[in-house]
């Protein structure tokens, strides 16, 4: 009976122990080949706020009063980056969480027996990966990600575990004192070379454990007033980290922020279950690599959540909390965890197609490595014929996969990683049942052309559904009357623009409209002087379309005069340079003064010419020699000015209109001019319309340089004043264009226009030099709105996009306009209206590549030149 007894005992036993073996072992496999992105990353550190216990519902609503409770992070949401709900896994505890977070997973039920305590079992964490860690929070926390990282690169700063205090009346201090430490972290890292050298590495990372609101929630519930002021606290520290960090690296646009929570908490105080209470976390990104706000009209959510926290136009994008540990280590171009199972949220990202593809190219291999080390395991401790590979992952179909994958990225197929082939065969069938159609009906080829390239149009159009969608969501946001209303101004500028081709007076007209635009805006009551600059240099341009053609009446008085203009503008700019700047440069004096001095010897060359000329006594061969110096001078003199936006810009017109000068006979010498100021005067009124949308990138124009590299970190979205913008581009283009001539038009040259560089007959040269006047004022335009585009980090892509459309439109036009019967002059003038357009975006390339080499070159006096790089 005994022995039955103990039997018994011990079989039991063995039951007990034996979940603990087959339900707490833990699934973490190791050996796997670390992955990364190999392109460069777009940040060179990230800082991540963890608010232990926060509920995203909280941080998101609005409190009684319709204002919330984190205005800093609300900010955020609206004007800088993106966001979302992060959707946490049970048990939620702030062990869990953090794992998950930080190295990807979720955390090993074997870590239950150890009661979790620092490292039950061996992990790889962002942390580890990272070149260094800075870490501020508390002593439960903080050790798991030190004690488990290779090497002496993981720094933990911790306050002591009594003043962890349930029953603090203050448990704010915890996240005080977290705040006061990384601010004495970084006062301190000044004075020591050491730490200052660490800490502008690449690649490092800076955590701020914050747990005040967790400890206030379980002692006083999270509807307490103690938890929702904890929140406004960690909201207001937020926001001076931020601005220390962007003070400490000089705004260099390379940090990415990350605020998000380990868990959230019941009603009652408590968590570790699965109500969404505790699931739903918080979940704010905004820095270097983050998408900027993203406005929409409808979004594909089933809770009712965005129309109570007031976010129902902001994109929301939702993610797993282990996803937010792949997305960190892409952005700082580190190693992904080799534990995680997080999927990369591509939609976060803020960059090329080719670099997100490689990210997730990287995060797919991370994850088939612990397969394939699994798989390995397994087939080790199996018998051969028990052991059954994964059909779907064999070792050929891994290759096969891989491979396939590899070869659509170097092809830059980068949605084709997992391509659908419903949609091309589809199209690939069309395609074939048109062209038997046309065979059968024994059609020339052309028609061929005609019918079938629409087919591949339309392919590439429906791939990119989702921008189209979104396209139409954000323009049903608008009420039926503004859209109406939009739609018939863009209707009626796009005319303006179709008119202004066979009557130059359009372009008056458009001129006379723009100047009103102020009045329809807050621009002028809040920037009266620049509002007033904008109307007189409008109304003063539209003089021009209205004068003769160029070159009826010479008139070299009118060249002095413009030429007069000019140095009176340069010695007011010089003067404020000068005031501006407590030393101003010699080289910068120096470069000035030559422009100066190309200024007037062009007015010199000129009137000296006329006479010479007049008194028929031919080119004199020293105005010749200076006039051809001039011109070659004008592509040089630009590039050594400083990359500063105004300055650059005013040497730029400083150097043409020298050149100009010389090209000119009459009133068509003060156009660049006047066109210039007005475009200076539009760099300040896209300004102030920042400003007045309280968009929070915008920068002082006085710290604005041009670079020769684009950082695509710091491109949006396009907004409706972006279409606006668009538009006054091509606008101006046109009237450059058309504003003092027609170039369609041989008649509208002038041969005596280049009577300073040579009066002996030689159409080529003087064709060169006729066309590279007509190109002066395109520069002019191309160069300002360069300015405007960095201003306002429009990227060139999306720009050229709205323009792209903008000229279609104005070509199916002209197309339908070109005529086959009349004069020849009517004919040939309709075909080069109907050219002109179509070779827009052409001619835009080449403007667009002439204006940066104008903007983000920098020459040197001495030495070899080089980009100026930033």
């Amino acid at each position: 009976m005994l022995l039955f007894f103990i039997l018994g005992l011990f079989v039991h036993f063995v039951f007990f122990t034996s979940i603990f073996d087959v339900y707490f072992t833990s699934p973490l496999v190791h050996g796997m080949t670390p992955q990364f992105t190999p392109l460069p990353p777009p940040a060179k550190r990230l800082v991540l706020f963890v608010a232990d216990g926060l509920r995203a519902d909280t941080l998101y609503e609005l409190d009684e009063n319709g204002n919330s409770r984190a205005p800093f992070i609300r900010n955020i949401i609206m004007h800088e980056g993106s966001w979302g709900i992060s959707h946490t896994h049970v048990p939620t505890e702030s062990r869990t969480g953090h794992v998950a977070l930080i190295a990807g997973f979720y955390e090993d039920v074997s870590a239950v027996a150890k009661g979790w305590k620092e490292n039950p079992v061996e992990f790889d964490s962002l942390f580890n990966e990272s070149k260094y860690t800075w870490s501020w929070g508390s002593p439960d926390i903080l050790p798991m990600f030190s004690k488990g990282a290779s090497g002496d690169h993981v720094y933990t700063y911790s306050y002591g575990a009594e003043i962890e205090d349930f029953g603090s009346h203050d448990a704010t201090k915890l996240d005080t004192w977290v705040f006061d430490n990384v601010k004495d972290f970084f006062h301190a890292a000044r004075n020591n070379q050491s730490l200052f050298s660490k800490i502008n590495e690449e690649k490092i990372v800076f955590f701020l454990h914050l747990l005040g609101i967790d400890t206030n929630g379980h002692a006083h519930r999270p509807s307490s007033r103690e938890y929702k002021d904890n929140i406004k606290k960690v909201d207001n520290g937020v926001k001076e980290i931020v601005f220390l960090f962007k003070h400490f690296y000089g705004n260099d646009g390379k940090t990415t922020f990350i605020f998000t929570s380990d868990h959230g908490m019941t009603d009652w105080g408590s968590h570790g279950a699965g109500h969404p209470s505790e699931t739903l976390t918080p979940l704010v990104t905004w820095g270097a690599g983050i998408k900027y706000p993203q406005k929409v009209s409808a979004q594909l959510f089933d809770d009712a959540f965005l129309k109570e926290w007031k976010l129902e136009n902001w994109k929301r994008q939702d993610v797993n909390q282990a996803d937010i540990a792949p997305l960190m280590a892409s952005l700082i171009g580190v190693p992904f965890p080799l534990n995680s199972v997080g999927t990369l949220p591509v939609d976060y990202l803020n960059n090329t197609d080719l670099f997100k593809a490689e990210s997730m190219f990287a995060n797919a291999g991370q994850i088939l490595e612990q397969f394939k080390v699994k798989m390995a395991q397994k087939k080790e401790v199996t018998l051969p014929f028990l052991f059954t590979p994964f059909k779907l992952l064999t070792d050929s179909k891994q290759l096969n996969i891989l491979r396939k994958a590899r070869s659509f990225v170097k092809q830059r197929k980068y949605d084709e990683v997992k391509p659908s082939h419903l949609m091309p065969c589809s199209f690939v069938a069309i395609g074939i049942l048109v062209a038997f159609f046309l065979l059968i009906q024994a059609c020339p080829w052309t028609y061929y052309v005609y019918c079938l390239l629409p087919v591949p149009i339309w392919y590439a159009v429906l791939r990119e559904f989702q921008v189209i969608q979104d396209l139409v969501t954000s323009l049903l946001t608008f009420p039926l009357s503004h859209f109406a209303s939009y739609l018939l101004v863009f209707a009626l500028g796009i005319e303006v623009l179709v008119l202004s081709f066979s009557y130059r007076y359009m372009l008056t007209a458009g001129l006379v409209a723009f100047a009103g635009w102020p009045f329809f805006t807050q621009l002028w009551t809040r920037a009266r002087v620049t509002s007033v600059s904008w109307i007189f240099f409008c109304l003063l341009l539209a003089v021009f379309p209205l004068m003769p053609v160029i070159g009826r009446k010479p008139d070299i008085s009118l060249v002095m005069g413009a030429g007069s203009l000019v140095l009176l503008l340069s010695l007011f700019v010089i003067k404020s340079l000068i005031k501006r700047k407590e030393s101003f440069m010699n080289e910068e004096l120096l470069i000035h003064l030559f422009q100066l001095l190309s200024i007037v010897l062009s007015m010199y060359v000129v009137y000296s010419t006329h006479r010479s000329l007049l008194r028929k006594q031919g080119l004199p061969l020293m105005n010749q020699i200076v006039s051809w110096t001039i011109l070659a001078s004008s592509f040089v003199v630009p590039l050594l000015s400083p990359m500063i936006l105004f300055q650059r810009l005013f040497s730029i017109l400083l150097s043409l209109m020298s050149t100009y000068l010389l090209l000119s006979t009459g009133y068509e010498a003060l156009f660049p001019l006047v066109l210039s100021c007005l475009m200076f005067a539009w760099i300040h009124m896209e300004q102030e319309i920042l400003q007045q949308s309280n968009i929070s990138f915008k920068q002082k124009l006085t710290s604005i340089t041009f670079s020769c590299n684009s950082d695509i970190t710091q491109f949006r979205q396009l907004y409706l004043d972006d279409i606006r913008r668009a538009f006054f581009f091509v606008f101006f283009l046109v009237t450059a264009f058309f504003g003092t001539g027609n170039i369609a038009s041989i008649n509208s040259f002038e041969p005596t226009s280049v009577s300073c560089f040579l009066t002996v007959f030689s159409p080529f040269m003087m064709g060169a030099l006729m066309m590279w006047k007509i190109l002066i004022p395109f520069v002019l335009v191309m160069c300002a709105f360069e300015a405007v585009q960095l201003t306002t980090q429009l990227s060139s892509k999306s720009l050229f996009l709205i323009v792209l459309v903008i000229s279609d439109i104005m070509a199916l036009h002209f197309f339908f306009l070109v005529k086959d019967y009349g004069s020849w002059l009517d004919i040939g003038t309709s075909i080069s209206h109907y050219v002109i357009v179509m070779s827009m975006t052409i001619f835009l390339v080449f403007l667009s590549g002439l204006a940066q080499l104008l903007t983000t070159k920098k020459l040197k006096l001495c030495g070899k030149p080089k980009s100026h790089l930033m």
